[in-house]
């Protein structure tokens, strides 16, 4: 893909170890950014590192290893990171799960919201200082049309999912919580240089339930619509579109998919619930650090 230059610009790639993740990574560091990518596994992380180096033929590849299911975690990922680069130009929050049983962070959130939208909002929050410094800066986030599938929007009452639990109907929340979180950081961010985008990537062949993550029926769809969908490599384009392009400089706050504007669902425009996602989630991980 025709990347713009990236020499001089630090990029920091969550779940770059396999995926879209890695594809964005490739891409920006053939491009010329220094490219950070975390992981939750070393050896993966380690073995991803090694590939983005041999694909790029950049050096200037580096691992961060901390999980997005723990807040501790992510204090010590996100300082681990701030003592790496004194610049942070881009930030992707790609990383992402979906699971088919509900299950539980050490922090006791229900995981894929916590791991799909908490984990992102603690990170990005630690690392903006240092993004705001680096302005003009872009947050990237990895979102989903999967997000029209909650036509009702978030369940305040229920953000854990401890009343009812589907797996794709969960997913589908956190990704509306995604794009509440890239309206609601935007809005807080006019004025300061920093741009924050979400996106859809299309269907892509990723490592969603590869680990044992998705059985049932939701492994069996996985299976189902694998013939259909996207390579990694062109899923990643949009993200390293937004990552790089000088046609959305000034661009902020918006959904695209395919490399344009989209509007999502209706209630993904509901910017009152956006904010009201933001409080909850700051008083969520308040006493988590």
């Amino acid at each position: 893909m025709d990347v713009a230059d990236m020499t001089g610009k630090t990029v920091v790639i969550t779940g770059g170890n396999s995926g879209i993740g890695l594809e964005t990574a490739v891409a920006l560091a053939q491009a010329g950014a220094k490219t950070v990518i975390t992981a939750r596994d070393r050896a993966r992380g380690e073995a991803a590192v090694a590939q983005i180096r041999a694909r790029s033929g950049r050096d200037d590849v580096d691992l961060v290893v901390f999980d997005l299911a723990s807040i501790a975690s992510i204090h010590e990922g996100a300082a681990a990171i701030l003592a790496r680069c004194d610049r942070i130009d881009v930030l992707v929050n790609n990383a992402g799960l979906v699971l088919s049983d509900r299950r539980e962070t050490e922090d006791g959130f229900e995981a894929t919201f916590g791991v799909n939208h908490l984990g992102p909002f603690v990170l990005t929050d630690l690392l903006l200082d240092r993004i705001k410094h680096s302005a003009p800066a872009r947050i990237v986030n990895v979102a989903s049309t999967a997000h029209k599938g909650a036509r009702k929007g978030l369940d305040f009452d229920d953000l854990q999912s401890t009343r009812a639990y589907g797996g794709m109907q969960v997913y589908s929340k956190s990704k509306l919580a995604n794009i509440y979180f890239t309206t609601e950081l935007a809005r807080r961010l006019e004025g300061s240089g920093v741009t924050v985008n979400c996106l859809h990537p299309g269907t892509v062949a990723t490592g969603y339930g590869r680990d044992g993550d998705s059985k049932g029926f939701l492994a069996f769809g996985l299976k189902v619509i694998k013939p259909f969908v996207l390579s990694p490599a062109k899923g990643a384009r949009t993200s390293v579109y937004l990552a790089s392009s000088p046609d959305v400089a000034g661009v902020t706050g918006q959904y695209f998919v395919k490399d344009k504007v989209r509007k999502p669902s209706a209630a993904a425009r509901d910017t009152e619930a956006a904010q009201r996602l933001w409080k909850r989630s700051e008083e969520l991980v308040a006493d988590k650090a």
